[in-house]
């Protein structure tokens, strides 16, 4: 399970990056929801306190 969930968090987060910076006006919303949920994988990992 927490390979799943940090391969997800750094799914979001290539997608994020590529989006941000390939389709800059195209996506906006798509973007900022998509680094939403990496910082809520992100903070679910810390707050589990399960180390890498």
């Amino acid at each position: 399970m927490k390979d799943l969930v940090w391969l997800i968090v750094v799914i979001l987060l290539l997608g994020w990056l590529v989006g941000y910076f390939g389709f800059r006006e195209a996506v906006g919303s798509f973007i900022h929801i998509l680094l939403i949920l990496a910082v809520i994988g992100i903070l679910y990992r810390l707050a589990t306190g399960k180390k890498l």
